[in-house]
């Protein structure tokens, strides 16, 4: 069975925590608390990692189908984000094609979620890290939408801010469908994913 390597994008921290930037954390958080599994520090790998298995039914599952998923948070701010994934990449054997990343998305209004593989990196700085650690573009990303900043707030601003409260409860379920639709991209494939999710 194959080995996937689920990577959530983010800067470390509690200063960070509540930032738009931070959505991918949130993402592989949520896929962590389905397996019932909890993160820990891996410092040769640069990042907090969690094991679990994967079946038709979720994350956590067991049996002779179910594939070997690993989830992780670098441990490095964002545009260093290539260090740990391909550190992980090499460790556990996992080839790029098995590779997702859960990143925010300015280009998407909030609400709305693309999956894909490869593409550029539409001027993310953990996409750009990663591709330049790995040496390619070729995985799959799962796009959060943030939207972008009103009026001439700058967007580096605008991602390093916090959601405003009013969204709380609008976010709480979008991360639910990010995470919804990252185990369909491994469970049912992309082309079926992308049908029910990409808005």
């Amino acid at each position: 069975m194959s080995t996937w390597l689920l990577v959530g994008l983010g800067n470390p921290g509690p200063t960070y925590a509540s930032h738009r930037h931070n959505v991918g954390y949130r993402v592989v958080d949520e896929l962590a608390r389905r397996a019932g599994v909890r993160f820990t520090g891996a410092a040769q790998l640069r990042a907090e990692v969690a094991q679990t298995r994967l079946t038709a039914s979720g994350m956590g599952g067991v049996g002779a189908e179910a594939e070997k998923v690993v989830l992780l948070k670098s441990r490095t701010y964002m545009n260093e984000s290539g260090a740990a994934v391909g550190k992980a990449l090499g460790y556990y054997r996992i080839p790029p094609e098995n590779l997702v990343v859960v990143h925010d998305e300015l280009d998407l209004d909030f609400g709305r979620l693309r999956l894909k593989f490869g593409g550029g990196d539409n001027g993310h700085n953990g996409l750009k890290s990663i591709r330049r650690s790995i040496g390619t573009g070729e995985f799959f990303r799962a796009r959060f939408g943030v939207g972008r900043p009103q009026g001439r707030q700058d967007p580096a601003d605008y991602v390093l801010s916090p959601f405003p409260a009013s969204l709380a409860e609008d976010l709480a379920v979008e991360v639910d469908r990010c995470a919804d639709a990252v185990e369909a991209l491994l469970t049912v494939g992309l082309d079926a994913a992308q049908g029910r999710f990409n808005s």
